[in-house]
């Protein structure tokens, strides 16, 4: 059995990149004949003379900001989508809100390569715990799934007893979902008497693989990997192993262009120093040309172990702006603000995200006179789709969060 998805994973490093920067020369006129927004947006640059990273690196980064602009302007897609690949097709509405349209073709999210990065083979049960509801969480995995020739069962997010019941009658050997959520079903297993041990693999997307969690997977005889995704672009970066060991960072998807810049402006970064991760694809339904993803990431120059040539990235280093993922949903400054402006009362306001457990935790400070934290914390859940505590306090810190991540990301 080949332990790699194609022959493409272990092309020459100077073959791919050629062939990158040859196919985007010829991608980028015709992505601007479907996309309005994306030709506004790219206006005066001679686009056919794209021919390397430093032709590529003229143009302006598309930050997720503005395409919340564009889109609000002109709903829903703000001009970005191909119109003619909506026809027949999804649509969702990720949280900001922002929406995303599905890719053309069998595994548009490019997550088959990433799956079987982590031992998914043709054939295996998979039990698929990513959320089906508005988002493409579920939908970027099962394409891929599926693409790879496996069989997905939707169990979808919440409804824990349920889910564990349907996985000990179905027996998968693997699991797909948010980093946490397994161990509840683990946990719920037990303690309800039913056997999960047919799960030997995961790979988990959305949220923050700890160590120690990964750790006490592998106690319970599942090997979890993951996966670097977003709801615009798909799979952007997975693990790999070699002989059986985890291999440090994450390989870069083929038929993806990433680049490090610093952040806040249009400018790569030198190898191996911090910045935000920016993404050209080759999508001809949603073409995105130095989409800003807002994680901030680092490439690693040497060549992975496993076997695999292309660029190779730190994995996921926290955010760029104050936009933070929790429980596999992005909370936006600006929903915060939202809530405050329900508010007036609320004289200032922090969410604070942090572990209780193996699962993440918001509490919403809040400073003003008269504030009824039972209201405010129901318009905290309407704005964010979240659950969430608030907390009255006296003072604020006085140093432009709105958004505080608490969580310790190395144990």
């Amino acid at each position: 059995m080949s332990e790699y998805f194609d022959e493409a994973e272990q092309r020459d490093r100077a073959e791919r990149e050629a062939e990158l920067f040859a196919r985007l020369a010829q991608h980028l006129p015709e992505a601007v004949t479907v996309s309005e927004g994306l030709a506004n947006h790219l206006d005066g640059h001679d686009l056919s003379a794209i021919t390397s990273r430093q032709a590529l690196a003229s143009l302006p980064v598309l930050r997720k900001s503005q395409l919340m602009e564009a889109q609000a302007a002109n709903p829903p897609f703000g001009g970005f989508a191909n119109a003619d690949a909506l026809r027949g097709n999804r649509v969702f509405l990720s949280p900001g809100p922002i929406w995303e349209p599905q890719g053309l073709g069998a595994d548009p999210w490019l997550a088959a390569r990433a799956l079987f990065a982590a031992g998914f083979r043709a054939g295996d049960v998979v039990h698929n715990a990513l959320s089906y509801h508005m988002t493409p969480g579920a939908f970027i995995i099962e394409e891929g799934l599926r693409a790879l020739g496996c069989t997905v069962f939707p169990a979808g997010t919440g409804n824990t007893q349920m889910q564990v019941e349907a996985a000990a009658a179905l027996k998968p050997i693997a699991y797909v979902g948010t980093p946490d959520y397994l161990m509840t079903m683990l946990d719920a297993a037990d303690e309800h008497g039913f056997d999960l041990s047919s799960i030997t693999k995961a790979l988990v997307s959305g949220g923050a693989l700890f160590p120690s969690m990964r750790a006490s997977y592998a106690e319970r005889g599942v090997r979890v990997m993951q996966a670097y995704a977003t709801a615009d672009l798909g799979v952007i970066a997975y693990e790999s192993a070699h002989e059986g060991e985890l291999v440090d960072g994450m390989m870069v998807n083929e038929d993806l262009i990433v680049e490090i810049v610093r952040p806040g402006t249009d400018i790569p970064v030198e190898a191996g120093e911090v910045g935000e991760l920016v993404v050209t694809n080759f999508s001809t339904a949603y073409p995105l040309v130095r989409f800003a993803t807002g994680d901030l990431s680092a490439s690693m120059t040497d060549v992975s172990p496993c076997g695999r040539t292309n660029m190779r990235i730190r994995g996921w280093m926290g955010r760029a702006d104050q936009r933070t993922k929790v429980k596999g949903m992005f909370v936006d400054p600006k929903q915060i603000g939202q809530l405050r402006a329900r508010h007036p009362e609320i004289t200032g306001v922090r969410l604070v995200v942090s572990r209780e457990g193996t699962s993440d935790a918001m509490v919403l400070r809040v400073t003003g006179e008269g504030v009824d934290a039972e209201r405010v914390e129901q318009t905290l859940r309407d704005v964010t789709k979240l659950g969430g505590s608030v907390e009255t306090v006296d003072s604020l810190p006085n140093d432009g969060k709105v958004i505080a991540d608490e969580r310790d990301y190395e144990s």
